[in-house]
């Protein structure tokens, strides 16, 4: 039983559009290992960037308020909340990966 991935394009993740994208073109993912690791890998490292990137909208946002050049408290808890979900996201993945990795260590060939 084969599931339809084509209706996923509006899921944002990276690793999965890619795959739907793949599959549409007709590439096995029998005869391509790379590809599937490969798009985890860059949408990981997409991941990280967008997170550094609201980490530094906050500091940012910290520093204008501190600096007396905005009043606007409203943008710094915006700034804050996407920074620390962003954070708390990227800290669960690496946790995951971390746990896949020693799991495939203890394992026995």
């Amino acid at each position: 039983m084969a599931i339809d991935i084509h209706n996923l394009y509006n899921v944002t993740s990276g690793a999965v559009r890619n795959t739907a994208e793949h599959s549409s073109a007709g590439v096995s993912p029998v005869t391509d290992i790379t590809t599937p690791f490969e798009s985890v890998f860059n949408a990981a490292v997409d991941n990280l960037n967008v997170t550094n990137s609201y980490l530094s909208d906050m500091e940012n946002e910290e520093l204008k308020l501190a600096m007396g050049l905005t009043n606007n408290t409203h943008d710094l808890t915006v700034a804050m909340q996407k920074a620390s979900t962003a954070l708390q996201y990227t800290v669960a993945v690496r946790d995951k990966f971390m746990d896949a990795y020693k799991e495939l260590m203890q394992m026995q060939l």
